[in-house]
């Protein structure tokens, strides 16, 4: 028996780091693009509110993608879905790399929205399912691990390329491309796995005895990915006018410093046995700080407040979604887990679309740093609200 054990362990292992790498790879595509909003800006000569609506159609289409595709994949297959998400992933980083104006730039997000909303839910539920030991703790770990890890990868290669080597419209998205066909290589030597039923387009439903627990989870965890949005899509702008800079390098690492501190805490969190239960009202009181520190930054012109936010709000982010991705893979019905993980990213991504629109039009109608302030008391305020039902079900 043990050595029966020792090979299905041995077997799953890894199935289950290929499919931890198409999500991250996947994420790092979608997040490329971060610190070359502004030279879009310079270049197509766009509003504050068409940069973020250029942000917000990736979301807008993820999230129709992930109710469609997360039920999908219970029927037909992870492997199959995520082959067609990395391909579709290759288009939207061709349509990027090759931008001629506004237009292009969106139909390039809507492909990359449409690839990620594909692959979230299913590689999620995919770990569940691959993870060696059975752990559902260790299988939310690889997940944010590898959300986080390639939203702050995305930022951060595209600031380095663009701001340091030749072609920095092309290039960044030429060290994705290869990635992603690298990775979609290796998941295509995946062994099939069997599947059954007929697939029809259905709304993603929640078994009524769960409902509050996932609503819980899913405020929780969309309010940090909210804060997390911002970093991706107007915080970079506004770190340049604080400091009147335009080095990418540096833009791009304050988008993925916030994220590379939510994977720190994430893997902190594990070696604690850190339970889900304490983790989401640590991480929702930390985004509170880091937002705090972000709204102070313009006035006070302080770069260290920036860098002092993006550490706690990570904190938070790692904290939080750590803990609401485990509470969902508990939740989850194994013959459902697709499903009720797609529904529960519709929340998070329904979180970050809602917090880029409005902090654009804001921007437009204001400046950006009444709209990140505006934003953030919002996001603070919701937070509050988050931890007092986390605490109160003690």
């Amino acid at each position: 028996m043990t050595g029966t054990a020792e090979r299905i362990r041995t077997s799953r292992r890894g199935p289950f780091l290929v499919v931890a790498a198409a999500l991250f790879v996947l994420l790092l595509d979608g997040n490329l693009p971060t610190p070359l909003y502004s030279v879009y800006r310079e270049r197509f000569g766009f509003s504050g509110t068409e940069l973020t609506l250029i942000f917000a159609v990736y979301m807008a289409v993820l999230v129709p993608s992930l109710i469609v595709f997360g039920q999908l994949s219970d029927q037909i297959g992870r492997k199959r879905v995520l082959l067609g998400g990395l391909g579709l992933g290759a288009v939207g980083l061709i349509l990027l790399a090759a931008a001629q104006n506004t237009a292009w730039l969106f139909a390039g997000r809507i492909a990359a929205g449409i690839a990620l909303g594909a692959t979230a839910g299913t590689a999620a539920a995919a770990l569940v399912e691959l993870e060696p030991e059975d752990d559902r703790g260790k299988a939310a770990l690889a997940t944010v691990l590898a959300q986080s890890g390639g939203s702050a990868a995305g930022p951060l290669v595209a600031g380095v390329v663009a701001g340091w080597a030749p072609a920095p419209r092309q290039l960044p998205y030429g060290v994705g491309l290869v990635l992603t066909v690298v990775t979609a290589i290796a998941v295509s030597r995946l062994p099939r796995e069997p599947v059954g039923g007929r697939w029809r387009p259905q709304r993603p439903s929640v078994p009524p005895e769960i409902r509050a627990d996932f609503a819980r989870a899913s405020l929780s965890a969309a309010t940090v990915w909210a804060t997390g949005g911002l970093f991706l899509s107007v915080v970079p702008s506004y770190t340049a006018q604080l400091l009147h800079t335009h080095n990418l390098a540096l833009l791009g690492t304050v988008a993925a410093m916030m994220l590379a501190a939510a994977c720190a805490v994430q893997a902190v969190s594990v070696r604690a046995q850190l339970s889900p239960r304490r983790a989401q009202p640590a991480g929702l009181l930390s985004l509170v700080v880091g937002l705090a520190a972000l709204v102070s930054a313009f006035p006070a012109k302080s770069l260290a407040l920036v860098v002092v936010a993006a550490v706690f709000a990570g904190a938070g982010l790692g904290l939080t979604y750590f803990g609401s991705q485990a509470e969902i893979n508990h939740l989850a019905p194994s013959g459902r887990r697709g499903e009720l993980t797609a529904a529960f990213l519709t929340c998070v991504y329904l979180g970050v679309a809602a917090t880029a629109i409005s902090t654009g039009l804001l921007s437009d109608a204001y400046s950006l740093p009444t709209a990140i302030a505006v934003v953030s008391a919002v996001a603070g305020g919701t937070a509050l609200l988050a931890l007092g039902w986390q605490l109160k079900r003690r």
